[in-house]
């Protein structure tokens, strides 16, 4: 398994909603799941994660805050997470439980997508996160009919495949058509997370990948550090 490049879609309203609750109150009403009617809908073509997994990373995460480091519980979640050395560690898991889903993706595949979207070459993995990367990336796809890009981005997967001189008969290789459906499926999945994240005002794209320190994810004022700054 690779290395998962995560596009997360945030419900802003929601996000500053929980931020605004001190520590003891937000830690009281996950621990008594009261706060999931205000919880996102969540998309069902978007990898989303269940509101009681998302509410246990959460009060996990403030147990060990708890044990470890000075919480000032009347203080609200923001104030704490800006003076916590790892806030953006808690940040990000409050993130998703105020996401109504994310595109998730093989980090190696995303070279397929995101090339297709440019229409040049990406150079380096790095350049995979840049900001100047998505912006143009949002510009193209934004509102794209998502079966077309799907069927150009398998039209180009399977081009490479007869360069690199590989089959493309499922008789002989029964990995073709499994994975045919998956670039198409993340292909439109992906058209349709940056159409929902551009096209309503209410919600943020955050893009990370596994295993990345969180101070890293999300770009410009919503890079999770830039975020928490007072």
């Amino acid at each position: 398994m690779g290395i998962e490049m995560v596009l997360l879609l945030v419900d802003i309203p929601c996000l500053e909603k929980t931020l605004s609750y001190t520590w003891d109150d937000l830690y009281s009403s996950l621990e008594n799941g009261q706060l999931r009617e205000f919880r996102p809908v969540q998309d069902e073509q978007l990898k989303s994660i269940f509101a009681i997994d998302a509410e246990a990373e959460i009060l996990d995460w403030m147990d060990e805050c708890k044990k470890e480091q000075s919480i000032e519980p009347s203080k609200t979640i923001k104030a704490n997470l800006q003076s916590l050395p790892n806030g953006e560690d808690g940040l990000l898991k409050i993130m998703y439980w105020t996401s109504p889903g994310a595109w998730e993706v093989w980090e190696a595949r995303s070279f397929l997508y995101l090339e297709m979207a440019l229409g040049k070459p990406v150079e380096h993995v790095e350049d995979l996160y840049t900001q100047w990367l998505w912006d143009e990336v949002c510009q193209k796809l934004n509102g794209y009919p998502q079966s077309e890009f799907a069927s150009k981005v398998c039209l180009d997967w399977m081009d490479r495949r007869k360069k690199l001189g590989e089959t493309l008969d499922e008789n002989l290789d029964a990995k073709i058509i499994p994975t045919y459906q998956a670039h198409e499926s993340a292909s439109m999945k992906l058209v349709h997370a940056i159409t929902r994240w551009q096209s309503e005002e209410n919600l943020l794209g955050i893009l990370g990948r596994e295993h990345l320190d969180a101070s890293k994810w999300g770009h410009g004022e919503y890079n999770l550090r830039q975020y928490l700054q007072p």
